[in-house]
């Protein structure tokens, strides 16, 4: 409970035990006068009647106000949460989206490395071809060489 409620409760709790202490002055008939005409009732009857009512209207009016305070906090928690629902999806959206293009764009970097390798693998291939046909020309020539050089004297002994 608040402060001010336990105040109210206070006062109103005094106001009681005060009325109860008081019954017989309160119930004393007394002329009273309502502006056209003239009635005998009981003064403090009267007024703790209508404190009574003023309070019974205030806490009436207290309830009113607690209900639709919390119909409304109701109401924007409600919509809170279909805002953050709705936040959500358009962030998984957005996920989701980033997720394709990332899938895409390494299939793409994928697809270019292959090429990639194929071409160098192509390159290699072609300059050990290169290569090779050089050696092997370097390989006959040194071999005819060599023939020139050990042919004459191999074909005085044989």
């Amino acid at each position: 409970m608040s402060a001010r409620t336990l105040f109210a409760l206070l006062v109103l709790l005094l106001l009681v035990l005060f009325a109860w202490l008081n019954w017989g002055e309160i119930n004393k008939p007394t002329s009273l006068s309502l502006g056209l005409t003239r009635v005998e009732a009981p003064l403090g009857l009267v007024l703790v009647v209508a404190l009574g009512a003023l309070t019974l209207l205030y806490l009436v009016f207290t309830i009113g106000l607690e209900t639709a305070a919390l119909l409304e906090v109701r109401r924007y928690a409600r919509e809170l949460l279909y805002y953050k629902k709705l936040a959500e999806d358009a962030e998984q959206s957005r996920y989701t989206e980033l997720k394709r293009y990332l899938e895409a764009e390494f299939q793409r970097l994928a697809e270019a490395e292959r090429q990639e390798i194929q071409a160098l693998a192509a390159r290699v291939e072609e300059i050990l071809e290169k290569h090779g046909n050089t050696l092997a020309a370097y390989i006959g020539e040194l071999e005819d060489q060599l023939l020139r050089l050990l042919g004459p004297s191999q074909n005085g002994k044989g």
